[in-house]
C-alpha cells in the first residue's frame, strides 16, 4: 500500500464512484428493457443486466474498501491497519467474464446444441484466463507477475480465436440488419480485454509506487465500464435490431385483406 496524493486518492475514489454509478444504471436500462425484445432474446438481456448488477455490487464494495483502507494525514492519504482488497475485482471477473461471452452467444440464437457448446467451453476458458491471472496480481514479484500474467494468455489467446474463427460464420449467417452490430460486439469484446494485460503487466514492467496504483485501479474501471456496460448496450441493440427483424418477417406472410 502507497501514499497517495489528495488529487491520486480521489481519482481512484470519483472512478470507482462512477463506475458503480454506470453499471448500476446500466442494470435498470437493461431489464426494463426485456419487454421491448421478442421472447427468444429477453434471455440474453437478463444475463446483460446480470453482469452489470454483479459489477455494480462489486465496485460498490471495492469503493468502501478504498475508503477503509486510507486516512488523510498532514495532506496525504496514508494505509490504515485495513488493507484494500483487490480481491473484489477478481470475484466479479469470474462471475462476469464467462457470462459476458454467454451474453453474445444467447443475443446470436445459435442451435441449441451450439449455443451449449459455446458457452461452455468459452465459459470454462475465461474462468481459467482469470484464475490464473490471480496469483500474479497479489504477488510481490515481478516475474511472478510476468509468469501467471502469460499463463493466463493461454486461454484469452484461444478465446480471441474462437471469436474470429469458431464464431465468424455464425455471424456472417445474423440477418443483415444486425450482422454489423454482431461483429461489433465481438471486437468490442476483444478491444476491451486486452485493456486488461495492458493494466496488469504495468508493475511487471517497472512501473511502481503511486502512479502505478492510479494505472491499475483507473485502467482496470474504465475497462470494466466498456466490457460490461457498453458491451450491455450493443447486445440490447442487437436484440431489438434482430426483434424488429422478426417482426418485420412476420407481417410479410400475413396476407393481404
Amino acid at each position: 500500500m502507497e501514499t497517495l496524493s489528495i488529487g491520486q486518492y480521489d481519482l481512484i475514489y470519483n472512478a470507482f464512484s462512477f463506475g458503480f454509478a454506470t453499471l448500476a444504471a446500466a442494470t435498470l436500462f437493461f431489464w426494463l428493457g426485456i419487454g421491448q425484445v421478442k421472447p427468444q432474446y429477453k434471455t440474453a438481456l437478463i444475463v446483460t443486466g446480470l453482469v452489470t448488477f454483479i459489477a455494480a455490487y462489486h465496485y460498490f464494495r471495492i469503493g468502501q474498501s478504498w475508503s477503509d483502507a486510507y486516512t488523510l494525514a498532514d495532506g496525504t492519504y496514508v494505509p490504515t491497519e485495513k488493507v484494500f482488497n483487490a480481491a473484489y475485482r477478481y470475484v466479479d471477473w469470474l462471475l462476469t467474464v464467462p457470462l459476458l461471452l454467454v451474453e453474445l452467444i444467447l443475443v446470436m440464437s445459435l442451435t441449441r446444441s451450439e449455443t451449449v457448446s459455446r458457452a461452455t467451453s468459452l465459459g470454462l476458458a475465461a474462468l481459467l484466463m482469470v484464475a490464473l491471472g490471480y496469483p500474479g496480481e497479489v504477488s510481490d514479484s515481478g516475474s511472478m507477475r510476468w509468469i501467471f500474467g502469460l499463463l493466463s494468455m493461454i486461454p484469452f489467446l484461444w478465446i480471441v480465436y474462437q471469436l474470429y474463427s469458431g464464431l465468424g460464420k455464425a455471424i456472417e449467417n445474423q440477418p443483415e440488419n444486425a450482422r454489423g452490430l454482431v461483429r461489433l460486439a465481438r471486437n468490442v469484446t476483444v478491444g476491451s480485454w486486452c485493456f486488461y494485460p495492458v493494466v496488469y503487466f504495468a508493475g511487471a514492467v517497472g512501473l511502481e509506487g503511486a502512479t502505478a496504483t492510479v494505472i491499475v485501479e483507473v485502467g482496470y474501471t474504465i475497462a470494466d465500464i466498456i466490457a460490461k456496460a457498453g458491451f450491455g448496450v450493443l447486445i440490447f441493440l442487437i436484440a431489438m435490431r434482430k426483434s424488429e427483424d422478426v417482426a418485420d418477417r412476420n407481417a410479410s406472410t400475413v396476407p393481404a385483406e
